[in-house]
């Protein structure tokens, strides 16, 4: 079975390539060199509610107001 993995080359060229879940050096399709597999960057969430990311808190005001509007108009009928 194929996966995707990523690989970094001595020149810093950085890809991805689907290989057996085995292979740990590819060549780097860029300068030639040999790539090694490196750990792929785990993927995360930003904390909307510290305003230390305006879009992240953006987007968290947009949908608490969006979810009030909806409880306050249930609650008004």
């Amino acid at each position: 079975m194929r996966l995707l993995f990523d690989f970094e080359c001595l020149g810093g060229h950085t890809e991805e390539h689907f290989v057996s879940s085995d292979t740990r050096e590819v060549e780097c399709p860029h300068c030639h060199k040999p790539s090694h597999r490196i750990q792929s960057p785990i993927r995360s969430a930003l904390d909307p509610i510290s305003g230390d990311f305006k879009k992240a808190t953006g987007k968290w005001m947009r949908n608490r107001d969006q979810k009030l509007k909806q409880e306050r108009k249930a609650n008004a009928e």
